[in-house]
């Protein structure tokens, strides 16, 4: 094990753990298998100083750095490949500053997504782009993967609203990245490549988010179809025509069938799209523009009732992830796709998702946020068959490969991590990828932050 009692020179006592519980927990995240790979020693700074003193020694000494937070990804962005030292975010979770004047909020990385609409909301304010995770995801994850949720359709993703954020690099010195200003043009962006970089360039310490208004009102609805080429149609009509819609949410008929068993609901067992609306005055006149796009799609049956219980109407989008790890326990899904292509080729990369499940006789629900193009998929086999495991990643290549064919990405919100690394030049060709090293050898030479990731080996 790596020779780590230099940090008891730099942290405190508590701030520094090697026992089998902390280092277990920080081998996984949310999307990899128990005590994948744990760190020789776990850490818990409380300060850039101290975040900075730490790197400076661990890049003096060859020890490599995996920063993590909540560890809610699902490819293994925040699980050390290498061992060495897991830099846990946590517990820098100040809110530092609220400048409603500005629409803007300064946090350090450790704050909940959820803790930022909490903190602005006597304002008047929320922090829009917060995906569907952000009541436990933390800001600095959502930064280093560049998160975005049901409500990108509308608002964007997280980068989108990070004006300034403090970053530590590899070998301990600090920098600003971006302004408060809502825009520059003064050199490099140098924001926008810490956003989305997954701890590889540097470690964000503290950031500077813009906030919007909070909308007055709000409408939930969802519409069922008979088949799930209707429904992603749909889908992409609303988006094409111009819809005021603030999610627009697919789920297929195996998802609902998953939901139904998991939650004990009588939800509709058809392809369904889930609808939201926000907005200060005009509601109803996009409300009605949305059912006339749906109706022109032969729905089966319309749910955009203002009175319906908002809780109720979308529980079953909420409930899928784990209805779907519930609903077959002897499979596991080995392969869960984020892919993400231009709207006007959203149906065609859901029909060959379930053309690819028909061919194979495999169960692969079929869901996620069709408002920006981005399918979430689950390819489930028994992890114990070989020759399953083998198919299931000949099916998820398949699959992915066609989104990035169809001008599209190997991942819409999770981000490369170690699942998706031999995608990386198929999207960006072996040119962009020399890119990429080239400004990881430059910001990182000796390989400190979080290497096994992003990068094919």
């Amino acid at each position: 094990m790596t020779d780590t009692s230099f940090l008891h020179s730099i942290l405190s006592p508590e701030q520094v753990s090697t026992t089998d519980a902390d280092r277990d927990y920080h081998g996984t995240d949310w999307g990899t298998a128990a005590a994948a790979s744990p760190p020789d020693v776990v850490v818990w700074p409380e300060s850039t100083a101290e975040v900075s003193a730490v790197l400076s020694a661990a890049t003096e000494r060859g020890i490599p750095v995996t920063p993590f937070a909540a560890g809610t990804g699902i490819e293994g962005n925040a699980v050390p490949a290498h061992g060495g030292i897991s830099l846990d975010l946590t517990r820098m979770d100040a809110v530092l500053d609220v400048r409603p004047d500005d629409l803007q909020i300064d946090v350090e990385p450790g704050v909940i997504g959820a803790d930022v609409d909490e903190a602005v909301a006597a304002h008047g304010l929320f922090f829009p782009p917060l995906p569907t995770s952000g009541d436990m995801a933390t800001i600095g994850g959502m930064i280093a993967t560049n998160a975005s949720g049901k409500r990108t359709v509308k608002y964007g993703k997280v980068g989108d609203w990070v004006r300034e954020i403090e970053v530590v690099l590899a070998d301990g010195s600090v920098i600003t990245a971006g302004t408060r200003a809502r825009k520059t043009s003064s050199g490099y962006d140098l924001r926008d490549l810490i956003v989305g970089s997954e701890g590889t360039l540097g470690v964000v310490t503290r950031a500077t988010l813009e906030l919007a208004g909070r909308p007055e009102r709000t409408r939930v609805g969802r519409a069922t179809f008979g088949t799930l080429a209707d429904a992603t149609a749909a889908a992409a009509d609303l988006v094409s025509s111009g819809v005021d819609v603030s999610a627009v949410e697919l789920v297929d008929e195996l998802s609902a069938r998953m939901v139904n068993d998991y939650v004990g609901s009588e939800f509709p067992e058809g392809p369904t799209l889930f609808l939201e609306f926000q907005a200060d005055h005009g509601l109803e006149r996009e409300v009605e523009f949305c059912r006339a796009i749906l109706d022109a799609h032969d729905p089966v049956a319309v749910l955009l009732d203002g009175e319906t219980d908002p809780e109720e109407v979308w529980k079953p989008r909420h409930e899928l992830a784990d209805a779907v790890r519930a609903y077959y326990p002897d499979l596991e899904s080995l392969h869960a796709g984020d892919v993400a292509v231009p709207i006007g080729s959203f149906s065609s990369i859901v029909a060959h998702v379930h053309a690819v499940a028909d061919a194979h006789d495999v169960p692969i629900p079929t869901f996620g946020h069709a408002g920006d193009g981005n399918v979430h998929f689950d390819v489930l086999v028994d992890p114990d068959e070989e020759g399953a495991v083998a198919e299931a990643h000949e099916i998820y290549e398949s699959i992915v490969t066609e989104a990035i064919d169809l001008g599209g990405t190997a991942t819409g919100e999770h981000g490369i991590g170690q699942g998706k690394r031999e995608f990386l030049p198929v999207e960006h060709g072996d040119s962009g990828v020399a890119t990429m090293r080239a400004i990881k050898e430059a910001l990182d030479p000796h390989g400190t932050l979080n290497p096994g990731k992003v990068f094919p080996e």
